[in-house]
C-alpha cells in the first residue's frame, strides 16, 4: 500500500494497515503523538480502529523538550 507520511511517499506492508500499527513500526520513543489523517486530527482513542487505505496522507507530530 502506498501512503504519504509527513510529506514523503512510502510503501508499507499490508500488516501495517492501522494507525496504531504504523506508529509502532516507527518505534517512536515519545509519550504524546498527534496524528493528522487526510487533514483531520485523529485522537488517540481512534488509532487502534482506524484502517489506512492506499493514498492516505498522514502527518505525525511529537513534542520535543529543550531549552
Amino acid at each position: 500500500m502506498n501512503i504519504v507520511v509527513n510529506g514523503q511517499s512510502m510503501q508499507i506492508e499490508d500488516s501495517l494497515n492501522r494507525v496504531d500499527k504504523l506508529l509502532q513500526s516507527f518505534n517512536l520513543q515519545v509519550k504524546t503523538v498527534v496524528v493528522e489523517l487526510n487533514r483531520q486530527i485523529l485522537t488517540q482513542e481512534y488509532h487502534e480502529t482506524t484502517v489506512l487505505r492506499d493514498g492516505d496522507r498522514i502527518e505525525i507530530v511529537h513534542f520535543v523538550g529543550g531549552g
